[in-house]
């Protein structure tokens, strides 16, 4: 991330123990600390929303609506931003938490470790046409049965996980 110091533009700058640079020559301390990131399983009757990525890392590929949690937001609160500004939709208050995974996320040559929460909504009325997809990130938005889905197909390991552990919680409620 820092080829130089960006306090004092030492070149002896160095990444340790995978989570702060660390100056030598002043002192300077980074922490990349962990960002926080959500996604939401919206279901459909039997079917779950997924979003094609119309943009890197995963462009084309499936994931699910959400995003990366802003500062001053808690997670609830960035999921809700991030479907309203994705999907023009508002899964509203009743989304349950049911997991959260570590994730890698490969950015303009930088990798970012994310902690994922996932959660989970109904919302049986929901039609394809009441979306307004966001330009630029969102290509398509499809409605598809997770014991249909081909996995490889997804753009994030901790996505893959996430629709796993959802249709154990399914499975589970019946």
């Amino acid at each position: 991330m820092f080829r130089y110091c960006p306090s004092c533009g030492s070149a002896k700058i160095r990444f340790e123990h995978n989570k702060v640079f660390h100056c030598p020559d002043c002192g300077f301390v980074y922490y990349h600390n962990t960002a926080a990131a959500t996604g939401c399983v919206i279901s459909v009757g039997e079917e779950i929303i997924l979003l094609v990525r119309d943009k890197e890392p995963g462009r084309g590929k499936l994931d699910l609506p959400g995003g990366f949690v802003d500062p001053g937001e808690g997670a609830f609160e960035g999921l809700r931003r991030e479907c309203r500004e994705e999907l023009g939709w508002d899964p509203g208050p009743d989304c349950v938490l049911f997991a959260s995974f570590p994730n890698r996320y490969p950015y303009r040559n930088i990798v970012y470790n994310t902690c994922d929460f996932f959660f989970a909504v109904a919302a049986p009325g929901l039609k394809r046409e009441d979306l307004i997809l966001e330009a630029g990130e969102v290509a398509e938005a499809l409605f598809v049965k997770p014991s249909e889905l081909n996995f490889d197909d997804l753009a994030f390991d901790s996505t893959r996980r996430a629709i796993k552990a959802y249709m154990d919680f399914i499975a589970l409620k019946q």
